[in-house]
């Protein structure tokens, strides 16, 4: 079959493109089926099908479409786009996510030589350049699944890439959240298990930064999820909990202001023992979070968030104070000034929070009490500039009456700026 050009549609490939835009995934399929549809068909734009869908966000319509052998690389737009970008451009990071798994290149530029991420950051879609950010394709994983040169045996087991690769994926750094994606997975809460999969986390950090490209961002990411796993590999080897001693160590607050002390202390430590030291990335890191006293912001938590994946944590968004998920729409229900993502992060939390929630819920009623009186203060204040400025207006109409009834300057000149050094003069004939 001839490659598509631009425009040239048979009237079943219009008609899909009417189908996208619907979101009729049923009948969409019926039209694919049709020898009369090419899956990479060429609008007058140069938009392909998947592309058609991506921008209006139709995640399933995308699917199919990829199913059935869409590429995701097509870059004949009349400006350079891909579906990738068009998928960053309309905020969707479960169609961004898909694109990137579908083998979408990160670093193709359009017409004015900007990536996908970088289209998708300049209007406003920060969660997508985040997912795009921190993309690590499966296979670079899946590479050490295979027994290499003399092995006998992978380092790393097949069963365990798909788990390990969850936890590379993930653009949530809090180590409460790592822990917990360890604990959901029984083959990752074994000892033999953790060790392969941080020795493994240790060759991919050598490898971004050895590579020719060097990459410190993932390199430096690979490292900190290898200090999470290894200090998980630690708690196991101790006592038999199944974590949850080190999740509470990690969620434990200082008694005077509910700070996690201890956890701020080992993201710091993880940061330092980075073995890269020339690493510009780390050098940065360490200025930013060396002068701080612990409790003070920023906390190390932050200041990595914001170098690994872009994001400004605890700025534009509420976050779960637990596990740190973004977006959390939960608060104790006693101070309702610690937000939560789920129920079990809420009774995680407890056993840490219930010494401070009596003082936030002081502190909350205070301030309910006292919102009637500021705002009554308010009022009062914007009634007195309104009388203020009133009166000075009445007594500058004043002035202008005297001075205009005993003969002097016209009464609209006072109003007017001077033009000289001296000022206006004012004479009589």
């Amino acid at each position: 079959m001839a490659a598509p050009q631009k425009g040239d549609l048979s009237a079943s490939e219009r008609k899909i493109l009417q189908v996208i835009a619907a979101g009729d995934v049923q009948e969409a399929a019926q039209l694919l089926a049709s020898k009369e549809v090419r899956v990479n068909c060429l609008d007058e734009y140069g938009m392909t099908p998947l592309m058609h869908a991506a921008y209006k966000g139709k995640a399933d319509m995308c699917r199919l479409l990829l199913q059935n052998g869409a590429d995701v690389n097509c870059n004949q737009h009349e400006y350079g786009y891909t579906a990738l970008m068009f998928a960053g451009l309309s905020g969707k990071t479960d169609i961004t996510s898909m694109m990137l798994d579908a083998g979408a290149e990160t670093d193709l530029v359009n017409s004015v030589g900007r990536t996908a991420a970088q289209m998708a950051a300049f209007v406003g879609q920060h969660d997508c350049v985040t997912v795009i950010n921190n993309f690590f394709s499966r296979a670079r994983l899946e590479y050490y699944t295979r027994p290499q040169g003399l092995e006998r045996e992978p380092k790393l087991p097949p069963g365990l890439a798909g788990p390990l690769h969850k936890i590379i994926m993930t653009t949530n750094l809090n180590p409460v959240k790592i822990v917990m994606l360890v604990k959901e997975n029984p083959v990752l809460v074994d000892v033999a298990a953790l060790e392969k999969c941080y020795q493994v986390m240790d060759l991919l950090c050598e490898q971004c930064v050895k590579q020719q490209d060097m990459n410190e961002v993932l390199a430096m990411k690979m490292h900190y999820i290898s200090c999470v796993l290894q200090k998980c590999l630690a708690f196991l080897q101790k006592r038999d909990d199944k974590l949850d001693a080190l999740v509470k160590s990690l969620l434990r607050g200082r008694d005077s202001d509910g700070f996690p002390q201890y956890q701020e202390k080992f993201i710091r430590d993880c940061i330092r023992k980075f073995p890269y030291c020339e690493a510009t990335l780390l050098q940065q890191l360490v200025r930013s979070i060396a002068p701080v006293e612990i409790g003070n912001d920023p906390t190390a938590f932050s200041v990595l968030t914001q170098a690994l994946t872009g994001q400004m944590a605890f700025v534009d968004a509420d976050y779960c104070a637990t596990c740190g998920e973004r977006g959390a729409d939960k608060r104790c229900s006693l101070c309702k000034a610690v937000i939560y993502c789920s129920l079990s992060c809420q009774k995680l939390h407890w056993f840490t929070h219930k010494k401070m929630c009596r003082s936030l819920q002081d502190q909350n009623d205070a301030l309910e009490k006292d919102t009637p009186r500021l705002k009554e203060l308010k009022d009062d204040e914007s009634d007195l500039v309104m009388e203020t400025a009133n009166f000075l207006q009445e007594l500058c109409l004043r002035a202008e009456e005297k001075v205009a009834a005993a003969g002097g300057c016209p009464a609209e000149l006072l109003a007017c700026p001077s033009t000289s050094a001296e000022g206006t003069s004012c004479t009589q004939d």
